[in-house]
């Protein structure tokens, strides 16, 4: 099953994360399938590749409950039901 989810990276309490595609049995920091975006939870600031994040939750991917509040907030999910 492919997983949408964060993956870290950054120095110690300087954290940032990528959105990535990646298998649901692959660790955290494992090599992803694909990278669809950046969220810095410092700043709240946001990167989305929206186009390729369509395609993935359409072929079936599944979101964390994190990955998935962020692409509420920039509304991904509609663009999927259209």
């Amino acid at each position: 099953m492919i997983k949408l989810r964060l993956k870290r990276y950054g120095k110690k309490r300087e954290v940032s994360y990528r959105i990535v595609a990646m298998h649901s049995s692959t660790r955290r920091d494992g090599r992803p399938l694909e990278e669809l975006g950046f969220y810095n939870p410092r700043t709240d600031e946001t990167r989305l590749e929206v186009p390729a994040i369509v395609k993935r939750l359409k072929e079936g991917a599944q979101p964390t409950d994190t990955v998935r509040r962020i692409l509420e907030k920039a509304n991904v999910f509609e663009q999927v039901k259209a």
